[in-house]
């Protein structure tokens, strides 16, 4: 793939299974040779580095930055005093993937499918608590009448062909 990724977000109540089928489509498109990225959003304050470790104390310190880099992976601590736009993230860190998918930031403008299962008794996000512009579709695990389409909860393949083929 080129031109940049395909951005997709999820949204949903907590305990729907957002991240349950992110991690599957994860799978399935790295499976079909593709570069995936992935973005969570948490509306808490995390800690990534460990209280005692050299990058912790630079970090405590004041750093406005502090990188961890090993052979295999590395991580990058930043302070803001606001969060970035999730657009300027992916522009910055993700474009040279093939597939983003980003799990929160429900009050972005990325392309969106609300995980909605209504034997949790919770209204749709996106629909019943309000008209959301950029829904594209609600993946779920039973029929439900709503203007976009419907994707099966239970078959993220069908979920990601979705994704895949709105690239066009």
């Amino acid at each position: 793939m080129n031109g940049g990724p395909v951005v997709m977000a999820f949204v949903a109540w907590s305990g729907t299974g957002k991240t349950t089928l992110v991690e599957s489509l994860v799978r399935l498109a790295t499976a079909r040779g593709l570069g995936v990225g992935t973005l969570k959003h948490d509306a808490h304050r995390f800690e990534v580095d460990r209280p005692g470790k050299d990058s912790h104390r630079f970090f405590t310190a004041g750093s406005r930055a502090t990188m961890i880099v090993a052979e295999d992976k590395s991580a990058l601590i930043q302070r803001h005093d606001q969060a970035p736009a999730v657009e300027d993230i992916i522009a910055a860190h993700f474009a040279s993937y093939d597939l983003v998918l980003v799990e929160g930031w429900k009050m972005s403008t990325l392309p969106r499918i609300e995980v909605h299962r209504p034997a949790l008794g919770r209204p749709l996000l996106c629909r019943e608590e309000r008209q959301d512009p950029h829904l594209v579709a609600v993946a779920s695990d039973a029929a439900l009448e709503v203007d976009v389409p419907v994707l099966d909860l239970n078959d993220p393949t069908v979920v990601l062909d979705f994704i895949l083929e709105r690239r066009g």
